[in-house]
């Protein structure tokens, strides 16, 4: 399915678009920068759009333990507070996932691979028998028809090389596995090269944002 037919989904449909920041870096950082003109382009497109944001600087304070495993396997009137809060932010990540059509995500490189709080939420949306599931055929992923839109963004050049096989390479395989075909890379890399390279990093996931509603930009 390609964006224009997202945005003339049919029976009326509304778009869903789930916008997920990772980046630790607040105002200071490339990929929220970047994730907001996607954002914005997408909106300028579909006046409709249903939006749903999600900081996960924010919203993830733990990450995946035993103890997530011990409060979704306790009873729901046992748990304590702490489990209650786990649980339901569990919960709420998930079915933001599953009733999204479009999300773009804030990916920035940290050590060649991605923040542990995008980790985290990779975590939550990889549920067997509701996001995939294995057969005695193999794996099938359960997210389909989705698009994902990952903003990319590195200090060095890492795509198509060994640095970044934890990176881009990793979510591609991750959505990939859930059933998700239509992945597209709005990519900034050497933005720590120079201030030359840098505006040429920006001006590259311009143009990629640009391509996206080009389409539409010309009917």
């Amino acid at each position: 399915m390609d964006f224009e037919q997202y945005l003339n989904l049919s029976n009326g449909h509304i778009m869903k678009l789930l916008h997920i920041d990772s980046s630790i870096l607040g105002d200071a950082s490339a990929s929220r920068q970047l994730t907001r003109e996607v954002v914005a382009t997408l909106r300028v497109a579909d006046a409709d759009l249903q939006l749903t944001y999600r900081d996960l600087s924010k919203d993830v304070t733990a990450h995946l333990s035993g103890g997530t495993f011990a409060a979704k396997g306790t009873p729901a009137e046992e748990r304590n507070l702490a489990q209650k809060l786990e649980v339901e932010l569990s919960e709420t990540i998930l079915n933001e996932f599953m009733a999204s059509d479009v999300i773009v995500i804030g990916a920035p490189m940290y050590n060649f691979s991605v923040p542990t709080q995008l980790k985290f939420w990779i975590d939550q949306i990889s549920v067997a028998g509701v996001t995939f599931r294995y057969s005695e055929k193999g794996p099938e992923g359960l997210a389909k028809g989705k698009r994902v839109i990952i903003v990319s963004t590195s200090g060095g050049k890492h795509a198509g090389g060994a640095t970044g096989v934890g990176h881009e390479d990793y979510l591609k395989v991750v959505f990939g596995f859930l059933g998700i075909t239509d992945i597209e890379v709005i990519r900034a890399d050497g933005l720590n090269y120079g201030p030359d390279a840098k505006d040429a990093g920006f001006a590259a996931a311009r143009a990629s944002i640009v391509n996206l509603t080009s389409a539409l930009a010309a009917a």
